[in-house]
């Protein structure tokens, strides 16, 4: 390495943040795909970047990874320009495709010492197949496996070179809830470990579990940024009670409690509530006027309302 070399390498290790993004805009000739957005990702978080299809998210993540050009503005990784220092990044940035496969006939082992192999230093293989939760699998073809260990032997690779920053995208998709939950715990070990972690999801939960801040991005523009909390507050609907198979008189009753909205939906009401405060009362104000009902849900805002409210759509298969 040489003396150039190795004060960028420090340099991507220090202060800098992990990811600027300055005026960015990506054009095609017959659409612009990002237009003029402007965002930064701290070292050590994990940052969910979300959108609908066409939106530009895609197209965004592909010029951080140095895989396309930007037309205007500025972009940095870990401190390296992705317009003159595209070698510097690919060598301190992980990737996981969103389609990621591998060699069916190899071990899980050997797949990862296979890409190790790519580095000029390279992370035991044993200690990331430890870190992803596949030790009994250590020896299994990757034919062999199941979905969600395929996927975590995905972040192990990823991994393999020691990042300073992994780009997820889509990491869960098309897995069970189980094998969903068992990524989330590989992807929160690499917050321990001190990565920054870039990650897009359609799984709205996904992102308000895991991610320490959120951008979302609609037609090219970035239109809210902010923690999971931060944006629901800002953005989110009103808190719900949901009041399950109500007597026939609820909604007459419900309807004049002039603080909230209600509406029906399959055969249940649910009260917007302008603020929890006035839930006792409404609880008071059914047990006066006789109103039955099976059980009393309290729904509060989520990241998936705040999408919608954005956006206009619900955020339902990958791009």
């Amino acid at each position: 390495m040489s003396k150039g070399e190795a004060d960028g390498a420090l340099r991507a290790r220090t202060g800098d943040p992990a990811v600027v993004v300055k005026s960015l805009v990506k054009e095609y000739p017959d659409v612009v795909a990002v237009n003029g957005i402007s965002f930064t990702v701290p070292r050590g978080k994990v940052f969910a970047f979300l959108g609908p299809n066409g939106a530009g998210k895609t197209t965004t993540v592909e010029i951080l990874e140095c895989l396309r050009k930007p037309t205007k503005g500025e972009a940095s990784v870990l401190g390296y320009d992705v317009r003159k220092d595209e070698r510097r990044i690919r060598k301190v940035i992980g990737v996981l495709p969103q389609q990621f496969n591998t060699y069916e006939r190899l071990t899980v082992k050997e797949n990862i010492q296979y890409f190790g192999r790519m580095y000029d230093r390279a992370l035991d293989a044993d200690d990331l197949i430890a870190l992803v939760g596949l030790e009994d699998k250590t020896n299994s073809l990757y034919m062999n496996l199941s979905g969600g260990q395929k996927q975590k032997l995905g972040v192990a690779t990823a991994l393999v070179n020691d990042p300073e920053l992994v780009f997820l995208d889509e990491p869960t998709s098309g897995l069970d809830p189980k094998a969903r939950r068992d990524l989330w715990q590989a992807i929160e070990s690499l917050k321990k470990r001190g990565k920054t972690v870039f990650l897009t999801t359609h799984y709205m939960e996904e992102a308000e579990v895991l991610a320490d801040a959120v951008g979302v991005i609609n037609k090219g523009k970035i239109v809210a940024m902010g923690s999971p909390d931060e944006l629901i507050t800002r953005y989110g609907v009103a808190s719900r009670l949901v009041v399950k198979s109500p007597s026939t008189n609820a909604r007459q009753i419900l309807c004049k409690f002039s603080d909230c909205t209600v509406r029906e939906s399959n055969g249940d009401i649910e009260v917007s509530l302008s603020s929890k405060s006035v839930l006792p009362d409404i609880i008071s104000l059914m047990d006066k006027n006789d109103i039955t009902y099976t059980e009393l849900l309290l729904k509060r805002s989520t990241l998936e309302d705040v999408f919608l409210n954005l956006t206009g759509e619900q955020l339902g298969r990958a791009e």
